[in-house]
């Protein structure tokens, strides 16, 4: 260091025309290095220490601006602020300042059309020595008004972890009152190594939020495995309710819901929500796409990508930003979020073979104006999960009303096979090629569970009276094969003609849970099972009564919907589904449930 310190003092002009002699050219050169270079290196390392010292655990926009602060204050400037590029939109976005008040930045600017534009295009520094007089420096107003002449915009580096992303390129502008400032080249060197520390406090951010990221799918996937291990088996609103919590701590959720979309896009139905009772959706019932701006523009992409004042569509999500003035909300979300103090809306879609199959919608207390690559990947990550969780819970149901159609097969199979032994076959036709419809229908229900793995089927007008008719018959079959002789069936008050529009499959599931329950519950002393259906008002009522009380400890939590058996939580599903009603009494010994469902109007 002293030799060429000598050597460049020995060779250059100035201390060359001094004439100085060699010892007073070494006692110079030892001068500047113990009484100017120590110091000045020293005070260039706390500096830097000061900026590497920023609590990688804060939010990345704070980071920046605490970086913003002190880099002002240890290049002796003015103001700071940041821009970030948005490849998506093309435009540098506003990501920060200090001494600039969010009012005062624009938003996003075009990238090609700014100086930080440049630095991000070209990855150098560009100086400004009079902003006023720049034709590159767009929007002169705010730095006019502030007293601001000239800058210097240093590249900024925000590395990425995760596949094959790019890392976030942006530029950290430093601002100077004086007007024809000239930025001396060691001063520029000492503004781009500061910027460069900061991406190293990022940098670190990135590995901390990494691994945050894989603890938390770490317990969300012990969770489902737990939730799995029980014998009950898995129910898709039970596993939402438990796992949102895993969200909460690393995001600041107050409601969220998970729905589902249909084949055809244009339908999306709302399948569970935490909490339940505050949701803005109703539970179980569908919805029109297209009446709905935020879900048009996650399923359909009716809205250009690109980060707007008061939303941001990104090719992975929908940000709602500010709700209340959002050109994507409605007046009744509106209301909503404002009884609900809700500051932010996220709308997640979830994609199985490149078509949305499932979309999450969360609401946050805080107003965000981004969500990082991380977090979105937790929450699709989290998706995910529960869309395995729900086939699941699926392949349970399919499975638990297995029994209902492999009962009856079996008896009426065994029955045929009793006639045909008949020496007078002509008899007993007609009673023969009733038991063989029953068995081809029943088998071809556990046809279409097996191959379609999906149970409710499109919706249709059904006669109710008939298909209670047929349901009954079923479970007296179950009963005989369970040799309950002790168990008197009633069917009383069939009421012909009650069409209703829903799913048969679905009808049928419902009606063979309740009357299955209704047996199971029935004492070993025996007792009766009466059925009742007919139309009030605008309703279809369906009434299953039998002997045997619920305790009145568990009355409120079976109305609910919220026990362990999975018969009643497909009835209530259900019932949800086509905008029902569920009653329960139980007293004098004998349990009557009573469900409503909406009479089909021509």
């Amino acid at each position: 260091m002293k030799k060429e310190l000598f050597q460049f003092l020995s060779n250059h002009p100035v201390f060359r025309n001094l004439k100085l002699k060699d010892d007073e050219r070494k006692e110079l050169v030892r001068s500047i290095e113990d009484e100017y270079l120590v110091g000045f290196l020293s005070g260039v390392i706390h500096e830097i220490e000061e900026v590497m010292g920023i609590d990688p655990n804060l939010e990345q926009k704070k980071i920046l601006e605490i970086a913003a602060e002190r880099i002002v204050k240890d290049l002796q400037a003015d103001a700071a602020s940041i821009r970030l590029f948005d490849p998506e939109s093309m435009r540098m976005t506003s990501f920060g300042s200090y001494r600039f008040s969010e009012d005062e930045r624009v938003s996003s600017i075009p990238f090609k059309e700014s100086i930080s534009g440049k630095v991000v295009e070209q990855n150098r520094s560009i100086m400004v020595p009079s902003i006023l007089k720049s034709a590159d420096y767009q929007k002169k107003e705010i730095v006019k008004s502030r007293g601001l002449n000239s800058l210097i915009a240093v590249p900024l580096r925000i590395p990425r972890f995760m596949g094959s992303e790019n890392d976030v390129l942006g530029s950290l502008q430093i601002y100077y009152k004086q007007d024809n400032r000239y930025f001396e080249p060691l001063e520029v060197i000492h503004a781009e190594l500061l910027a460069r520390r900061v991406s190293y406090v990022l940098a670190k951010k990135k590995i901390l939020d990494l691994q945050k990221l894989n603890d938390r799918k770490e317990k969300i996937v012990n969770k489902i495995f737990v939730k799995l291990s029980n014998r009950e088996g898995i129910k898709l609103k039970d596993l939402f309710v438990l796992l949102i919590p895993e969200l909460g701590e690393y995001l600041s959720i107050q409601i969220c819901a998970l729905f589902t979309v249909s084949s055809d896009q244009q339908f999306i139905r709302m399948e569970a929500g935490y909490p339940l009772d505050r949701t803005y959706h109703d539970p179980g019932y569908s919805f029109t796409v297209s009446h709905h701006p935020y879900f048009e523009s996650v399923i359909h992409g009716t809205e250009a990508n690109g980060d707007y004042p008061y939303e941001r569509i990104d090719p992975f999500y929908l940000l709602i930003k500010d709700p209340q003035k959002s050109r994507l909300t409605s007046h009744g979300m509106r209301e909503f979020v404002e009884r609900h103090h809700i500051h932010s809306i996220l709308l997640v879609p979830l994609k199985a073979d490149g078509v949305i199959r499932y979309l999450m919608m969360f609401y946050a207390t805080d107003q965000r104006q981004y969500f990082t690559n991380e977090e979105i990947e937790l929450l699709t990550f989290f998706g995910r999960e529960i869309m395995k969780a729900s086939r699941l819970e699926l392949l349970d149901d399919v499975l638990h009303d297995f029994k209902g159609p492999a009962i009856a097969i079996s008896g009426f199979a065994a029955r045929a096979r009793k006639l045909i032994e008949s020496e007078t076959i002509e008899e007993v036709r007609e009673k023969l090629t009733s038991y063989l419809d029953i068995i081809v229908r029943e088998t071809n229900r556990l046809q279409d569970m097996v191959f379609t793995m999906s149970v409710a089927g499109r919706e249709e007008i059904l006669d109710l009276s008939r298909i209670v008719q047929e349901r009954i018959e079923i479970a007296q079959e179950g009963i005989h094969e369970m040799r309950r002789k002790d168990i008197d069936v009633m069917a009383t008050e069939i009421e012909p003609d009650l069409p209703v529009y829903c799913s048969q499959f679905g009808l049928e599931r419902v009606l063979d849970n309740l009357l299955n329950n209704a047996v199971q519950a029935i004492p070993g002393k025996g007792g009766i099972l009466s059925v009742k259906a007919y139309r009030e008002g605008g309703m279809v009522c369906l009434k299953v009564r039998n002997t045997g009380e619920i305790p009145q400890e568990k009355v409120e939590q079976v109305r609910r919907g919220e026990v362990k058996g999975r018969g009643l939580n497909i009835i209530y599903r259900f019932i949800q589904a086509n905008h029902g009603k569920m009653e329960l009494d139980t007293e004098s010994g004998q349990t009557e449930f009573t469900i409503e469902i909406p009479l089909h109007q021509a």
